[in-house]
């Protein structure tokens, strides 16, 4: 009987001690960054659609894989990011405007550009955005970012862009 409250003793010992090496408290799973009134979030960014320096100016495009119109899993953060400021900004509107690569027709383009912008509305609906803050449009090949005929200027081209309403 005492060797199995020796181990209970030897299991809890070694369980405070990792918990000592915890970099993050064992009572808190995650952390959330607030904005204040200024705008400013708790880690000093400013978080303003607005301002050349934000976070929410400087990243604004989701891309897609070709013919594809599902958010890829490294862009989700940034929509992430959009979708908070917009659920603390409920006055805030934005205009989703999704485009395609020069390949393919036009009519089929404009589709697939609007499936795109859609799919981040869709995203950013369920992480709690309000509808009547998004519009999603379609530009398909008609507004290309890059213009040259490479892999590489095709993929700049597509994408959904999150464009804040003044």
């Amino acid at each position: 009987m005492s060797s199995r409250i020796a181990k209970s003793l030897t299991l809890a010992a070694l369980t405070a001690a990792l918990a000592a090496c915890s970099s993050v408290p064992l009572d808190q799973t995650g952390t959330t960054t607030g904005a204040g009134a200024d705008g400013a979030t708790t880690t000093g960014q400013i978080m303003d659609p607005f301002n050349p320096q934000s976070p929410l100016a400087q990243q604004r495009s989701v891309y897609f894989e070709f013919d594809s119109y599902t958010i890829p899993e490294q862009y989700r953060s940034l929509v992430e990011m959009h979708s908070g400021y917009l659920r603390n900004n409920t006055q805030q509107r934005i205009r989703v405007e999704g485009h395609a690569d020069a390949r393919g027709g036009s009519e089929y383009n404009l589709a697939l550009g609007q499936r795109r912008s859609e799919a981040v509305s869709r995203m950013m609906s369920l992480l709690g955005v309000g509808s009547a803050q998004i519009e999603a449009i379609s530009f398909g090949k008609e507004r290309p970012r890059a213009m040259g005929n490479t892999e590489a200027d095709y993929a700049e081209n597509r994408r959904a862009d999150i464009v804040y309403q003044q």
